[in-house]
């Protein structure tokens, strides 16, 4: 059965006769096969082949062309079957492919790389929006009811977010205010006006600085442990733990980093501002010669308007960070990879949230003479 199944290519005297089994099982006796027998331009009898597939019908079609292999079974007496096989074979050999689209301009590359980008951003703010949303309608839940409130959560929030931020904060505030001093010093000296530089040190740690640097050293240090905190649980399947048992994730696990932060960032700006003016003082006193009751009394006369509107910035940048650091926690997909993308994504997000709200803020504050 398997000689008789065998494909072979047999000379006659009116051309050639294929016989055998034209399958995919005997695709590479059928290669060798045709690769030894040039494609005669004589008739070429497929009336004999027992078996045909179309892998078969495909070497046959490579080997005799497609519009040969048309004619052939159009004149041979073929089976209705083999017939639909050959001619369905011939009708995609022998349909023109495609042309390649053109290779974008390099101007065409940048608008899609824009619009990419553009969507995307714009996604990530309705999402934003969305969880916030979420975030403030679960507050105002569990506000007149304070069996639902997790203080012990608070409180260690409090203290992770807090506390053990403070050395951190004082010393690169300090060190910032040292510089700005130092700064002042050297271009006020050319006009005579060093005094003034215990003025650039009050207003820009006041309304700038003392929140800005405190705000993004959050946003390096606690957003991003709000993401791994959160990621690690929802990839440990934690989240859907809590979920299982009626609890909601974001009154157990949101809403306590966000009030620690709004609550906390403030008393942290307080410190950074006091830091920064300490700084200042040790500069001026060393460099500039200013006792410490005449750097006192400069600062005395400096309106507290200034402070007011440094610290009013701080609940709103701790929100923003709070709440970004957590959304991108509860993106992540399980993985330790998916981790530590979106740990970066959250620290970039807060980092650039911040610095827009500042400016804002600060371009606000100017145009209402503030």
């Amino acid at each position: 059965m398997v000689e008789t199944n065998e494909p072979r290519v047999l000379q006659k005297s009116d051309g050639l006769v294929l016989t055998g089994a034209w399958t995919l099982a005997q695709h590479g006796v059928l290669k060798r096969l045709l690769a030894a027998t040039p494609a005669p331009d004589a008739d070429v009898s497929l009336e004999a082949i027992t078996e045909l597939d179309t892998a078969g019908a495909t070497l046959l079609g490579n080997w005799l062309g497609v519009e040969r292999l048309g004619e052939l079974v159009q004149q041979q007496n073929l089976t209705p079957e083999r017939r639909a096989l050959l001619e369905t074979l011939v009708k995609a050999m022998g349909r023109p492919q495609p042309e390649p689209p053109p290779e974008p301009g390099r101007i065409t590359q940048m608008l899609e790389f824009l619009g990419r980008n553009t969507q995307s951003l714009g996604q990530k703010w309705w999402l934003q929006s969305g969880f916030i949303g979420l975030v403030l309608q679960a507050t105002l839940g569990i506000m007149f009811r304070p069996a639902r409130w997790r203080l012990t959560a608070l409180v260690n929030q409090i203290h992770q977010t807090g506390f053990n931020a403070v050395p951190i904060v004082a010393l690169l505030t300090f060190l910032v205010g040292a510089v700005v001093a130092f700064l002042g010093a050297t271009v006020l000296s050319e006009f005579g006006a060093e005094i003034y530089t215990v003025n650039l040190v009050a207003y820009s740690f006041l309304r700038e600085f003392g929140v800005l640097l405190t705000a993004i050293l959050l946003a390096g240090r606690t957003a991003s442990a709000f993401t791994a905190q959160i990621g690690s649980m929802k990839a440990n399947e934690e989240l859907d733990a809590l979920r299982t048992l009626g609890l909601n994730p974001i009154e157990l696990l949101v809403i306590p980093r966000v009030l620690a932060l709004m609550l906390t960032l403030p008393l942290l700006t307080f410190v950074a501002i006091i830091s920064g003016l300490t700084g200042g003082a040790l500069v001026s006193l060393v460099s500039l010669g200013i006792p410490l009751d005449q750097y006192l009394g400069i600062l005395a006369d400096v309106e507290l308007r200034h402070y007011l509107v440094g610290l009013a910035k701080a609940p709103m940048f701790a929100f923003v960070v709070a709440t970004i650091g957590c959304l991108e926690g509860f993106k992540v997909s399980g993985s330790a990879e998916s981790v530590g993308r979106h740990t970066t994504s959250s620290v970039v997000q807060s980092i650039f949230m911040v610095i827009l709200l500042d400016a804002l803020a600060a371009m606000f504050c100017m145009e209402m003479g503030w």
